[in-house]
């Protein structure tokens, strides 16, 4: 079997197998955690690096891990590799690793990071794993990160808010004055309707594309 282009593995990672969108994998922070950019962007890194860097260490160790103990290897590198993000954000970045909480460690529980290791990382070499690995991420991220604003500029009337506190990026944050507030697309609700939204008008695209195409 011939391995994919680069150009192929970075369009099923932030198109047509996009974590997010398509596949619909790793909801829960993906919801829980989307109310807010800053939220959402500082997620949506760490997810980044926790694929790139367990798809690379699988793909190292794929012929040395026997096929009986392969799924448990992968799950102790997803834990290590988590566990190292969540500490180093602890050390770095405290006020965000706080605000986070409990859904940096929940990284391990994303099916996205399991799927990607069984299904591309253990059958290819590391460059491309690495690669799926960050295309997976970057599609998770941007999805996270279009959610979180939808959310934080119609609930809150903001953008990046936090940013200077949590981040250190003053420079992020826009405000505008006087905006009112709009309570449900802060509540969960919120979450799944934009969510949904995002989803409609993805097929909605690919519903033209293949139209013109025909």
């Amino acid at each position: 079997m011939s391995s994919p282009t680069p150009r192929a593995i970075l369009e099923y990672g932030l198109s047509s197998g996009n974590v997010g969108l398509v596949q619909m994998l790793g909801l829960c922070p993906l919801l829980a955690v989307s109310n807010n950019a800053v939220n959402a962007l500082g997620l949506g890194l760490a997810t980044v690096l926790a694929l790139t860097a367990t798809n690379t260490v699988v793909a190292a160790i794929r012929r040395l891990t026997r096929r009986d103990v392969r799924i448990p290897a992968f799950i102790m590198v997803i834990a290590a590799v988590v566990t190292s993000i969540e500490l180093a954000m602890r050390a770095w970045l405290p006020e965000l690793h706080a605000v986070l909480g409990l859904f940096i460690p929940l990284i391990v529980t994303n099916c996205a990071l399991m799927g990607r290791a069984e299904a591309f990382a253990s059958r290819h070499d590391p460059a491309r794993a690495a690669l799926d690995g960050f295309a997976t991420g970057l599609g998770f991220l941007w999805v996270l990160l279009a959610i979180g604003a939808i959310r934080e500029m119609v609930g809150e009337g903001s953008l990046f808010a936090g940013a200077g506190r949590l981040l250190g990026l003053p420079g992020l944050e826009l405000v505008a004055e006087g905006y009112p507030g709009f309570l449900l697309a802060m509540l969960p609700v919120g979450a799944f309707a934009v969510l949904a939204c995002l989803v409609a008008m993805r097929q909605a695209w690919r519903l033209r594309v293949a139209g013109g195409a025909a």
